[in-house]
């Protein structure tokens, strides 16, 4: 028996506006000049108003803004998207999170005063690095003091929930700049911190470069050597890896991105968005103007697929695995109503003969050393129901 029904209580908003696009970026974002966002945002609250009487919120434990660039909107747009979240979310669990994406730079104190008011309380910034030279060559907007101005302004405002992204692997970027990065960003004293490292996308300009050999990388030794650097480091200074990429002091872990990780059902709002509602995957329409086109016709869809259940136990082990408390059988036995070794028996017992997985009485997770490949191990469960 698989719990498909569950009802959403995790809310995903996509603003796909940037001021400009980073050359490294292959989301689905637009620059921002000259684009209808207003008529967007309507649009999206069209799309949720249809949704929410299709699917009626219960209690909502974890609302995410992200993009492109949710703070490139004016004050006035969004006052007005809190506003939509507020009206058609209104239930709202004790310890509700609710998360926007931010970048250094698209951000001042009257528009964090309107998302602190708006029930905004944990904020994630895209900063990458501490190295000005680096943000230019990565097309990143803002510069070093960008990012300091921006944690004070947060602070300033009431926030204490605040995150940054941090990439490594980035071109021409040192061992030494990353130890910089990381030095740079534990100062700042945060709850929260993410590291990932930089994978070159297709359509994205770092990929024409990289096809003509014009894009002078580290090494992957020197790429692993930055990886345990950073896991070593940000676990002296008292945070807790709970993902393969993401770090925080106790009790500050991402309830939102922990919901993907569990494969639990979320909605998802806007150009280009992703949900899972009721055992139903959907991605939307993705250009601005044809997402709003088609929200005046219905549901924005560009595609939906029934998640049949060997699908749904290959997702499970795949996302569950990234958290370091790694898959539990009681989670596996709760949604699909059989047992976890029942299923994936074999594959589990040569990855733990591989010293890739550990076994306790509660289930498996990555080990130490198979952290770093991780990608690999969690590749052995695609496909391997028959």
């Amino acid at each position: 028996m698989i719990h498909t029904m569950e009802t959403p209580k995790a809310v995903y908003v996509h603003i796909p506006f940037c001021r400009h696009k980073c050359y490294y970026c292959d989301f689905n974002t637009y620059a921002l000049k000259n684009q209808p966002v207003m008529k967007y945002l309507q649009a999206m609250e069209r799309e949720i108003e249809q949704t929410v009487k299709q699917i009626p919120p219960d209690t909502i434990e974890t609302i995410f803004i992200g993009g492109g660039t949710p703070t490139a909107l004016s004050v006035e747009e969004m006052r007005y998207l809190l506003q939509v979240l507020n009206t058609y979310f209104p239930n709202r669990s004790t310890d509700f999170e609710f998360t926007s994406e931010a970048n250094p730079g698209t951000t001042d104190d009257e528009k964090f005063n309107v998302m602190y008011e708006g029930g905004v309380n944990r904020m994630s910034f895209g900063v990458q690095t501490f190295r000005n030279e680096l943000l230019v060559s990565l097309g990143r907007i803002h510069d070093v003091d960008d990012v300091y101005r921006s944690i004070e302004r947060a602070r300033k405002t009431g926030f204490r929930n605040l995150s940054i992204d941090l990439m490594f692997g980035l071109p021409r970027q040192t061992l030494a700049d990353m130890e910089h990065s990381l030095n740079s960003a534990l100062q700042l004293d945060l709850t929260h911190y993410s590291l990932y490292s930089l994978k070159v996308e297709e359509s994205t300009l770092f990929h024409t470069l990289y096809e003509r050999n014009e894009l002078p990388l580290p090494e992957e030794e020197t790429e692993v050597a930055m990886y345990e650097m950073i896991m070593h480091r940000l676990q002296k200074e008292g945070y807790r890896q709970y993902e393969i990429s993401n770090f925080a002091k106790p009790g500050f872990e991402s309830r939102h991105n922990s919901m993907y990780w569990r494969n639990k059902s979320y909605y998802g709002f806007g150009a280009g968005a992703h949900g899972y509602m009721h055992g139903i995957r959907h991605m939307n329409v993705k250009g601005v103007q044809a997402y709003i086109d088609a929200a005046a016709k219905g549901l924005p869809r560009l595609e939906e697929h029934r998640v049949d259940p060997k699908e749904a136990m290959e997702d499970f082990m795949m996302v569950g695995l990234r958290m370091m408390e790694g898959v539990k059988r009681d989670g596996f036995r709760e949604q699909f109503g059989i047992e976890l070794e029942s299923v994936f028996g074999p594959i589990l017992t040569r990855l733990v003969q591989l010293k890739a997985l550990e076994r306790d009485e509660q289930g498996y997770r990555l080990s130490r050393q198979a952290i770093p490949i991780g990608n690999e191990v969690f590749g052995e469960f695609v496909g391997s129901i028959t």
